[in-house]
């Protein structure tokens, strides 16, 4: 009987409240394959960690600590990246295949978004052309809810949306609870949510108020509105309640923020110089507010995508199962796949999980539905929020506590020996500004 084939997991781009879920999930059911998975490891922060043959042994930690995962949130367990793994970076590939072959890896798991399903793409392809028997599967993962067609048919949602969104939906309870009573002197509170190009993250404010019964306004980057036409929005509701609270995505156009990128080209808002929040607090006040006193705002930075308090249940136990997915596609199916959920028709929500090849989901970028924005484009519609409110769920997760604080995974700094000489990304090593 031949040796089983040791595995591969790593992440890369922003976290989740949920991504260990997945990661637990992939761990686990790999322990159930005795005969197919030898060892488990985990590029430590991503495919970077491949690269300098970094690679945590999961195998090795009790199984307490993976247990743990699933109410451990973000990257610290295995560390993440923002590395962008490109066609002509051949020095790369083939230190890849050099990892691979040392360590007789022969399953690849990549957790991430659109950018990463293109890196499992890549990983996969590689492996086809080079004769390496190596099965590569993508984990999707991404608060922003991008990956994917906009008719929902690739994926209904990624892993990471549903507690972003139950995060907003209570962020916003409690600032109401903060304008309405400050409002004398305070009468609009600006929160910025994160959501660079689609609107799925602040289209979730609007479940905190299904019936409307705030002086809520939601302005997506999708609405088509100038900073000017917001002011007109806010002030007809100063006028008609007297306060507002107000949800902005941080990729509305609100001019130069004097931003930064990461390595794949997308803007990172929250260290740019300016944000969207400061931009809008500022125009409301210069313009003038049609009641007595200031705007305020809040920025919610990355607790968005750490903050497991605030988890969905649901996003929880769907994320693990993903992990699961994504090996029972590995054993069946081989590679080139992403595991994937979609919602069965009709008003009880059902999902159910499957493949869909990864060259479908390679840098895809869905959009949200214009169909979903309210004509007034400062609200979403009820069918947005049909969509959306089975995935916040409707319990809390449960977060042991030790001495009063959280308990999560501590993983045991057990690496597998190198086999291979010190490596430096070939990115890192190169001045030009390549694409």
């Amino acid at each position: 009987m031949a040796k089983p084939k040791n595995v591969i997991v790593a992440q890369s781009g922003g976290p989740t409240p949920v991504i260990n879920a997945s990661l637990r999930g992939v761990v686990e059911t790999c322990r159930a394959y005795p005969e197919r998975f030898g060892t488990v490891y985990a590029g430590y922060h991503g495919i970077e960690g491949v690269l300098r043959e970094e690679l945590l042994n999961l195998s090795a930690q009790a199984d307490e600590e993976i247990a743990l995962l699933s109410i451990t949130p973000a990257a610290g367990a295995i560390g993440t990246c923002r590395y962008k793994l490109k066609g002509h970076q051949q020095e790369d590939l083939a230190r890849l295949l050099a990892v691979f072959k040392a360590h007789h890896v022969g399953y690849f798991f990549y957790n991430g978004g659109n950018d990463s399903m293109d890196t499992a793409h890549k990983v996969a392809q590689l492996a086809h052309e080079h004769g390496l028997d190596l099965i590569a599967t993508g984990v999707p993962k991404t608060i922003d809810n991008d990956v994917g067609d906009s008719e929902f048919k690739v994926i209904d949602h990624t892993p990471g949306y549903g507690s972003v969104a139950r995060y907003w939906a209570l962020n916003v309870q409690n600032a109401d609870q903060e304008n309405a009573g400050s409002c004398p002197s305070d009468p609009v509170l600006v929160l910025q949510a994160m959501g660079r190009k689609i609107g799925f993250i602040p289209a979730a404010a609007r479940l905190a108020d299904p019936h409307r019964e705030m002086p809520l306004l939601i302005f997506l980057r999708e609405s088509g509105l100038t900073l000017t036409e917001l002011a007109d929005r806010v002030n007809d509701m100063l006028k008609a309640r007297g306060r507002a609270l107000v949800v902005v995505s941080e990729g509305f156009d609100v001019g130069e923020l004097g931003e930064r990128r990461d390595s794949f080209g997308h803007t990172t808002f929250s260290s740019s110089q300016m944000t969207v929040e400061q931009l809008v607090v500022n125009a409301l006040n210069e313009m003038g507010l049609a009641a007595r006193g200031s705007a305020r705002g809040n920025v919610p930075g990355t607790d968005q995508r750490h903050n497991i308090i605030t988890a969905s249940t649901v996003d929880l136990a769907e994320a693990y199962r993903f992990g699961q997915k994504a090996v029972q596609i590995a054993v069946e199916e081989g590679s080139g796949y992403m595991a994937t959920l979609l919602r069965a028709p009709g008003d009880l929500y059902q999902v159910r999980y499957d493949k869909v090849p990864l060259e479908l989901v390679a840098n895809s970028e869905r959009t949200f539905p214009a169909a979903w924005i309210a004509p007034s484009r400062t609200d979403v519609t009820d069918d947005f929020l049909r969509y959306a409110r089975p995935l916040i769920g409707d319990g809390w997760p449960a977060i042991p506590l030790v001495n009063g604080i959280q308990r999560f995974t501590r993983f045991e700094p057990i690496f597998a020996a190198k086999q291979l000489e010190p490596y430096i990304p070939q990115a890192y090593r190169s001045t030009a500004n390549d694409k």
